[in-house]
């Protein structure tokens, strides 16, 4: 996100530094402008709403940027962002953005933390950035919140669920729990003397803390009542809320030494009566990696927005919301490239760009099958393997399948072409 390479020559350089310093042109607007459509995209649809926080950091320009606050590690320079990212929950293609929720983190905690409502604590924005969301939803049949360890907060639970909206959250804590049957006070150790529901086999790919294997998984679940915190802020939150948790963790068996085993809690409104309603639900869960995704494909191996010399904190604020919006049309393209939805290629490019698509993807087809696009025309589909190819993907279907990356290199390719494209038609 360098304004050089934006402008593309110094006059439209100073145009974009001038319209980020325009005050006419707000954060809240282009959020906006962001999250256009995307309730188009959700009629009649059941999604997951995936939400989490990343922080931008811009230590390394700290000396020059003014007005940044400090962010995780308290002396650093930066801002954060939430934003909330809409997936098609049978189809798992990505719909866009529902909003996108930034601040800049100016004084420490207080010391009556514990004590203040919710609304005016940081946690509150897992509440809010969902309640703004579900006003750009309004024609989604049904949502399911989807949102890692941060996310669980008893406020959550007891203010968001209602007929259309379900929450699907990882536990962070042993939540005090109604008595049950043997005793179990604590949320972790009545999972664990729930009775082995079933089983399945997981691929874990290699990471840091794991090697490659497949990882045999059991499951336990149940209805299950928590009590409400003893510092819970919120005077209106009931004592106790029913829900359903599930508990899924590696056997030891399959666990190889210096591995760290599978092993996720996780709590939701929705029912679990059946193997298959659990899986479905650890299914959901795992549509939360593309989050994770979106904030690679934002940071330094794609768009490298903590590199960006732009030298004021609001200016910064709207270049991380242009950013993410850039961010997630590299995911829409990324899940619509198996051609498992039937999304169109207007999801993430203007009609008029149907004529570039066309003439650009003519020139990468082989003269094989094999080389061909296999997707109908001017589908999202079709248009993801046009950018991949861009990208460098080769296009075989035995190649790897291209990741967010490649498909960022691909559209940063086709917004060349696009110029060169534009000057021949302007110029006959």
């Amino acid at each position: 996100m360098c304004l050089r390479q934006l402008g593309a020559s110094r006059a439209g350089q100073v145009q974009y530094g001038r319209w980020l310093g325009n005050g006419r042109v707000t954060v809240e607007a282009l959020v906006e402008g962001v999250c256009k459509g995307v309730g188009v995209r959700s009629q009649g649809r059941h999604v997951l709403l995936v939400e989490d926080t990343t922080e931008v950091n811009y230590q390394a320009h700290a000396r020059r940027v003014q007005g940044l606050g400090t962010v995780g590690n308290g002396v650093d320079a930066g801002l954060f962002a939430h934003p909330v990212l809409v997936i098609d929950a049978q189809e798992e293609a990505c719909l866009g953005l529902a909003h996108i929720h930034l601040w800049q983190r100016t004084q420490g905690k207080a010391k009556n933390y514990r004590a203040l409502p919710i609304e005016e604590k940081e946690s509150y924005r897992w509440v809010e950035a969902i309640e703004r969301a579900r006003g750009r939803l309004q024609g989604a049949s049904q949502m399911t919140v989807v949102a890692d360890r941060e996310g669980d907060i008893y406020e959550m639970w007891s203010r968001l669920p209602d007929q259309r909206t379900q929450l699907l959250i990882r536990a962070c804590r042993d939540r005090n729990v109604e008595p049950a049957p043997g005793g179990h006070t604590g949320l972790y150790a009545w999972l664990q003397a729930q009775p082995l529901r079933g089983q399945y086999t997981l691929a874990v790919p290699a990471s840091a803390r794991r090697s490659a294997h497949d990882a045999r998984m059991q499951v336990r679940f149940g209805r299950i009542r928590i009590r409400r915190p003893l510092h819970c802020s919120d005077a209106h939150a009931p004592q106790g809320l029913d829900l359903w948790a599930l508990e899924v963790r590696e056997e030891a068996a399959s666990v190889a030494q210096g591995d760290e085993p599978v092993h996720w809690r996780l709590l939701t409104t929705h029912r679990l009566e059946n193997v298959e309603q659990a899986l479905q639900c650890v299914h959901w869960y795992c549509q939360r990696w593309h989050i994770e995704q979106t904030f690679r494909t934002l940071k330094r191996q794609g768009l490298d927005i903590e590199s960006s010399l732009v030298e004021q904190a609001p200016r910064l604020e709207k270049l991380v919301v242009m950013a993410l919006s850039a961010a997630t049309h590299t995911m829409q393209l990324t899940l619509a490239r198996q051609g498992n939805s039937a999304r169109p290629a207007t999801d993430c490019f203007a009609p008029g760009d149907a004529g570039l698509l066309e003439h650009v993807g003519a020139s990468l087809e082989g003269k094989t099958l094999k080389q061909k696009n296999p997707h109908p025309a001017h589908s999202l589909a079709w248009a993801a393997w046009i950018v991949a190819r861009l990208g460098g993907w080769m296009g075989y279907a035995s190649e790897r399948k291209p990741g967010p990356l490649t498909m960022l290199h691909g559209l940063q390719a086709l917004a060349r072409i696009r110029t060169g494209w534009e000057l021949a038609r302007a110029t006959g």
